[in-house]
């Protein structure tokens, strides 16, 4: 059941700035709405109420609407004409294809002064013996009936025999209620019938065969049942077709959904990190030397826009977002997060990440080589971007085993806990280059100092 909510008026009120107080005209119509109620109180100035093809059973809580002019109540279920005497202003009102059986309820009308337009077309009252005439009689100030304008002279007829007319009319509203009251009481009792069928049937088939489910064809001999089943036109078998109607639209908007899937795995539990393409991109990884960073080229769409994209560099990997999709790469070597640059080619729109490395390595002019007085061990270590050769290629430490030391007897004699392999910081673990500079400082301040007493 749909209510009319103070939400629903302000989101139908756009045009008026989503203000209701002084709202003029407002639809509210195909909401399946069983009830008018708060309008009244909200919308004090309403001109023009559109609340056709709903569910509404009844006219009320408009009596208020002192400036209504218009009032859509088409396609409906109201059964009698009520509550609107207090809508002084009430123009027109549209009452098409309800269910209003006592056409004597026109006369509720007769105080709307200003009322010249009604529309009956499509209720049951319609069929009835002189109902134009009727209508006519009972309501002076109607211009037009049904769509079809009044005359004079029919104004004239219709006044004639008035008493005969209304009492031909009250027989025939009798006889309608007394039939409607009857298919009422038909209608239950089938359709209390049909629900023991339906039971016992289900209990047999669940003894018979528990386990298996209402097939196919099944479900379409009991779509066929209901709409070719006959049926009288009233407005319990019109809840029943839109009840009917909304519980298969959300048996297929539930089928319809789609399963949850599980997250992929982006890192195993062992800490592994996977390589990982769900947008299906192409890409490259390139390693630049000079600059000492690596470059990642993704092609993304061109003409997609950036927002839709995330990016998020580690260490020793990069995960880029694309529409939702992960794009996973594990890096050759680590670099920093922080210093790393993202952006889109204004040729190509291929995402480009700069990423520089996390540390450099030592770089020397020519291969490591004993001085010409045998002392020192001339490297280069301004430079950390190319690789000494023969050094491996660490990304933070390098191991100082392969480093070739000059040798020299005089510095056997001085340095030897530095040659020898036990204690030799050079010959046994990793250092940094900080450590390496330090212990290159040292050894030249112990040769500088050794000379100075050779010359004393």
């Amino acid at each position: 059941m749909v209510y009319i909510t103070e939400d629903l008026i302000r989101r139908r009120a756009e045009h008026n700035e989503c203000e209701i107080f002084s709202l003029e005209e407002v639809s509210l119509h195909q909401q399946d709405i069983e009830r008018i109620e708060h309008i009244e109180r909200w919308c004090r100035d309403l001109k023009i109420l559109y609340l056709q093809n709903n569910l509404i059973p009844r006219i009320e809580n408009v009596g208020r609407l002192k400036k209504l002019e218009y009032l859509n109540l088409a396609l409906n279920n109201i059964l009698v004409i009520e509550n609107l005497e207090g809508c002084e202003n009430l123009q027109k009102l549209d009452l098409t294809v309800n269910f209003v059986g006592r056409l004597s309820s026109v006369e509720t009308l007769k105080q709307n002064i200003h009322l010249s337009q009604l529309f009956l077309v499509g209720n049951p009252c319609t069929l009835f013996e002189g109902y134009r005439k009727y209508v006519v009689a009972t309501l002076p100030q109607l211009k037009c009936l049904d769509g079809t304008a009044i005359t004079r002279s029919e104004v004239i007829a219709a006044n004639q025999g008035l008493e005969e007319l209304k009492r031909r009319v009250m027989e025939q509203e009798d006889q309608y209620l007394r039939k409607n009251a009857q298919q009422k009481e038909e209608e239950e009792a089938n359709r209390k019938q049909a629900a023991d069928r339906a039971g016992s049937r289900d209990g047999a088939s669940d003894s018979e065969e528990k386990q298996e489910e209402a097939t196919e064809s099944d479900e379409e001999r009991r779509e066929k049942e209901f709409w070719h089943t006959p049926c009288p036109f009233t407005p319990e078998s019109r809840l029943e077709a839109h009840r009917h109607l909304e519980a298969k639209r959300m048996a297929k908007e539930k089928g319809n959904e789609r399963k949850v899937k599980p997250p992929r795995t982006l890192i195993t539990a062992d800490g592994r990190v996977l390589n990982v393409n769900e947008p299906k991109l192409d890409f490259s990884l390139t390693e630049d030397d000079n600059n000492s960073r690596i470059v990642l080229d993704l092609a993304v769409y061109r003409h997609m826009d950036t927002s839709l994209m995330d990016v998020d560099v580690q260490p020793t990997y990069v995960k880029v977002s694309v529409k939702g999709k992960i794009f996973q790469l594990v890096l050759p070597a680590e670099v920093k997060p922080d210093s790393s640059i993202a952006q889109r080619s204004q040729t190509t729109g291929h995402l480009l990440l700069h990423m520089p490395r996390a540390q450099g390595e030592i770089k020397a002019t020519k291969a490591a080589r004993p001085s010409k007085d045998g002392r020192h061990l001339h490297c280069s270590l301004s430079d950390k971007r190319r690789p000494v050769q023969g050094v491996p290629r660490l990304s933070s430490r390098v191991t100082c085993n392969s480093l070739q030391h000059a040798h020299d007897p005089r510095e056997d004699k001085r340095y030897g806990k530095w040659i020898d392999g036990k204690t030799n910081p050079w010959a046994t673990g990793t250092f940094c280059y900080k450590e390496i500079k330090e212990a290159f400082r040292s050894r030249e301040a112990g040769s500088g100092r050794q000379r100075n007493r050779g010359h004393r």
